[in-house]
C-alpha cells in the first residue's frame, strides 16, 4: 500500500498535539516559535519571534541551533496551513523534543484570525 502526502499528514496529526491559533497566541511568550516554511514565505510574514528552519532541512539543522539545545522546552511549530508543521512536529517528537505543539491551520489561520504578524522590510524607506 502506498501513502499520499495527505495520508502522511493525517497519520502525523493523529500522533501530535495540535492547538488553535488563539491558544498559541497565549502560549507564544513562553515557547520557542518554529517556522518550518521556506525562507521567502518567512520573510513575507511570520509569527512574532519565530525562528525559521525549513522543513526540508529541519532534522539536520535543529540540533545545531543554539535555541533548540534543550529538548524539554515548549516549541510551537507552524507552516502555511499545518501539513508541513505536523510532519515536523512528529519528527521532533521522535528526536526527543517532548513539548512540541503544532498550530492548527498554520500561518494562514493565524493571520486570518487577526493575530500579530511580523514582516521584514526590504524596501528603502520602510
Amino acid at each position: 500500500m502506498s501513502l499520499s502526502a495527505f495520508d502522511l499528514v493525517a497519520e502525523a496529526k493523529s500522533q501530535i498535539t495540535e492547538i488553535e491559533p488563539a491558544v498559541a497566541r497565549d502560549a507564544i511568550h513562553d515557547a520557542l516559535v518554529l517556522d518550518v516554511r521556506e525562507p521567502a514565505e518567512y520573510e513575507a510574514g511570520r509569527l512574532p519571534g519565530a525562528i525559521n528552519i525549513p522543513r526540508g532541512v529541519l532534522e539536520f539543522r535543529i540540533g545545531d541551533h543554539p535555541q533548540f539545545t534543550r529538548r524539554d522546552q515548549d516549541i510551537l511549530v507552524y507552516c502555511k496551513t499545518s501539513g508541513r508543521a505536523a510532519l515536523a512536529a512528529l519528527n521532533l517528537k521522535r528526536m526527543g523534543y517532548d513539548r512540541v505543539r503544532s498550530i492548527h491551520g498554520g500561518f494562514d489561520a493565524w493571520s486570518q484570525g487577526g493575530l500579530p504578524v511580523e514582516q521584514e522590510s526590504t524596501r528603502f524607506g520602510d
